[in-house]
């Protein structure tokens, strides 16, 4: 579904994000993506979901190199990627309805559509009772709960996610990881970045290790690896 072929990303002023970084993930799979803070992680998902384009290699999405899609076709490349900030990006002056409904107003679906999917998507996180309130009525897990339904709700075959348990307590992270792996269940291709390496071990899954902007590991993590 996704590969780098030999990527790099420089900003300017000569900071080099991503070096050289090759990978594929296929259809279906869930990995994780680790390193330290300012190793490239959220550079490389920025990539993939074009809100960053790459210095040099290719960025492929089904086979196609997005990184050159013209800039019209991008806003119909995104339909198909779920993206999970790690700040949540919502709008506190909209309800939580219309802040999950977002991403089918822009796509033009028909209200009762948009009606029935929100509420399907704010029922599998459970905030369906909370349907009406405002961002800043909730906490911050409720919020990241939030923008979950909101990156779901159009139902994506692809899922990133930027740290999305970077300011969740332990319960509220191992809830969350559980209900990714629900989604990978039903088939949703998802790339994880995180910091929680306790975590990452006792899922047992892929894990892209990230130095300075090197891919360094790739992997499975199992549980006793301290690399």
């Amino acid at each position: 579904m996704i590969a780098f072929e030999s990527v790099a990303k420089r900003y300017p002023g000569g900071i080099q994000a991503l070096s050289e970084v090759s990978f594929s993930l296929q259809p279906g799979e869930l990995a994780f993506l680790t390193g330290h803070s300012g190793a490239g992680k959220s550079t490389l998902l920025r990539l993939i979901a074009l809100l960053e384009r790459p210095s040099r290699g290719r960025v492929l999405f089904d086979g196609r190199n997005v990184s050159k899609l013209a800039r019209r076709r991008i806003p119909y490349l995104r339909r198909r990627i779920g993206v999970i900030f790690q700040d949540h990006r919502l709008l506190s002056d909209r309800r939580v309805f219309d802040n999950v409904a977002l991403p089918l107003v822009i796509a033009g679906l028909p209200y009762g559509e948009i009606k029935r999917r929100v509420r399907a998507a704010l029922d599998k996180v459970g905030l369906l009772d909370k349907e009406r309130m405002y961002p800043p009525m909730l906490s911050g897990g409720e919020q990241q709960r939030v923008g979950i339904a909101r990156a779901i709700v159009g139902k994506p075959p692809l899922v990133l996610a930027d740290e999305p348990t970077g300011n969740l307590d332990p319960e509220l992270s191992a809830e969350l990881m559980r209900f990714f792996l629900q989604l990978n269940e039903l088939g949703v291709t998802l790339l994880i970045a995180s910091h929680d390496l306790d975590l990452i071990r006792r899922l047992g899954r892929r894990v892209l290790v990230l130095k300075s902007g090197q891919l360094i590991d790739d992997g499975l993590s199992v549980a006793g690896d301290h690399r």
